[in-house]
C-alpha cells in the first residue's frame, strides 16, 4: 500500500528500528540539507552516524516533527524553539509523551480503517 503525504503529524512512523535522511525527510516534510541544519542548531537531534550515513530513530522522528511545528506553524524562531525544547526538557516528556501517544492512536486508527476495508 503506497504512503501519501497528507500531513507531517498524520503519516504514520513505519515500526523501523532506524530511518536514513530521506525517510525522515519524508516522513516530516522537509528537505534533507533542513535537517542536517537542524542537527546543527538543536543538541537534542543526534542520529547514529556510521560510514558518513544518518539513522535517525523514532523519537529523533517525533522531536523532528515537534522542531518543524514550532518553526513552521507556531512561528517560533529557532532561538525560541531552542529554548523552548530545552525548558521542556528540564520539566518533563510530557509533550512528547503526548506526541507518541497521538501518533500511535493515529497507527492504530489506520489499522482499524483497513481492518473494516477487507
Amino acid at each position: 500500500m503506497p504512503e501519501t503525504l497528507v500531513s507531517n503529524e498524520s503519516q504514520a512512523i513505519p515500526g523501523k528500528r532506524y530511518f536514513t535522511i530521506g525517510e525522515v525527510a519524508g516522513l516530516c516534510d522537509l528537505k534533507p540539507h533542513v535537517l542536517r541544519y537542524w542537527e546543527q542548531e538543536f543538541d537534542q537531534i543526534a542520529p547514529v552516524k556510521r560510514s558518513n550515513r544518518r539513522y535517525y530513530q523514532r523519537q529523533d522522528v517525533l522531536l523532528i516533527r515537534q522542531i518543524r511545528s514550532l518553526l513552521y506553524d507556531q512561528g517560533y524562531t529557532i532561538n525560541g524553539a531552542r529554548q523552548y525544547l530545552t525548558s521542556e526538557d528540564n520539566d518533563d516528556d510530557g509533550s512528547r509523551y503526548k506526541q507518541l501517544l497521538r501518533q500511535s492512536i493515529s497507527e492504530l486508527e489506520d489499522i482499524l480503517s483497513s481492518l473494516k476495508n477487507c
